[in-house]
């Protein structure tokens, strides 16, 4: 059984996390520079087995697609090209960057370690691996695996 990898998809950089073997919890892995996210998905991937891909879907308050699916769309179409065989499915993300801001606060985190936005964006992606594995949309998709 492989790993499970999220993505907080933004113009300028992702934040990318994984869960443990047994998908038991996700945790941050890094974060990278949108344009070089296929290819660091390569990389990482030739040496840890991963079956599915989550990317945050950024969604308004009123549950309709925000304006930044205007980038992340077409991204998402080619990482589907980049890797043809991986199942990437979409995952609602409102409200993750709050929540990795009260965490982070929460935490006892210092001020200017919270403004680092790559720090936000893996701990966001985090969030979303985790609300994912505790999501309905996970067990029905795993009844097809």
């Amino acid at each position: 059984m492989g790993r499970l990898l999220a993505i907080d998809y933004g113009r300028k950089r992702c934040g990318i996390a994984v869960t443990d073997v047994l998908r038991i919890v996700a945790t941050g892995l890094a974060t990278v520079p949108t344009a070089g996210l296929a290819q660091w998905l390569k990389t990482y991937m030739a040496s840890e087995p991963v079956d599915r891909i989550v990317v945050g879907l950024p969604r308004d308050m009123r549950g309709r697609d925000s304006e930044s699916m205007r980038w992340i769309e077409p991204g998402v179409r080619r990482l589907r090209a980049s890797f043809p065989d991986m199942e990437v499915v979409w995952f609602d993300e409102r409200f993750t960057s709050v929540i990795a801001h009260r965490s982070m606060i929460e935490s006892g985190m210092k001020k200017s370690d919270r403004r680092d936005k790559a720090v936000v964006d893996t701990m966001a992606a985090a969030i979303i691996l985790n609300d994912y594995l505790e999501s309905n949309q996970y067990v029905n998709d795993n009844n097809h695996i």
